[in-house]
């Protein structure tokens, strides 16, 4: 209880000495309380000032990292655009292969050529929006991140043991992803 007494009367001190020294314009206190008013109304506005810019980098910082994902995020999308295009027409260009054995077995030299114009141009047009075949053949070790194995069967000789004996589909990527993985048989 004495400490809160003793505060209230310093309280009351204070502004008694407040009362005064607005009553005296000559007195010179008065100029340093405001000084000292100022300098912290003036080291507010400092501070709000340095709050404000910090918000204003940090908006602008996030500004430009929503720039660079959504430019990456369009680059990608036009990069994998043609994907349900392509794998869609990758059948065709399964049949095509199909056909052109098929056909080389026959006897008809302008059927073979005609067929091959045609396969040659329709290859030529899925590479150029970016199709290209993954490149498996028989003998390769098998990699289960690039191929899909159906079915194993013995293998023919002791060095296809564990490797691919035969490809059934070809794969495909467009770009670096793989779009359609190789169809292969293992050896045991």
């Amino acid at each position: 209880m004495s400490t809160e007494n003793t505060d209230k009367e310093i309280l009351e001190n204070e502004n008694e000495m407040a009362t005064q020294s607005e009553g005296n314009p000559t007195d010179e206190a008065t100029p340093e309380v405001q000084a000292a008013e100022e300098l912290t109304v003036e080291q507010k506005l400092e501070e709000d000032l340095a709050k404000e810019k910090d918000k204003h980098l940090r908006l602008f910082a996030e500004f430009e990292n929503y720039k660079k994902r959504t430019s990456k995020e369009r680059i990608e999308l036009f990069r994998t655009a043609n994907q349900e295009v392509l794998q869609a027409l990758l059948p065709v260009l399964d049949d095509f292969d199909r056909a052109m054995a098929q056909i080389s077995k026959s006897e008809d030299e302008v059927l073979l050529k005609g067929v091959e114009l045609i396969h040659e141009k329709l290859k030529s047009i899925l590479v150029s929006k970016g199709l290209e075949e993954v490149e498996i053949k028989s003998g390769d070790a098998f990699d289960a991140d690039f191929a899909e194995a159906i079915t194993q069967i013995p293998a023919p000789s002791d060095d296809l043991k564990g490797k691919i004996v035969d490809v059934i589909e070809k794969g495909y990527k467009l770009g670096d992803k793989i779009i359609r993985f190789p169809k292969v048989i293992l050896g045991q």
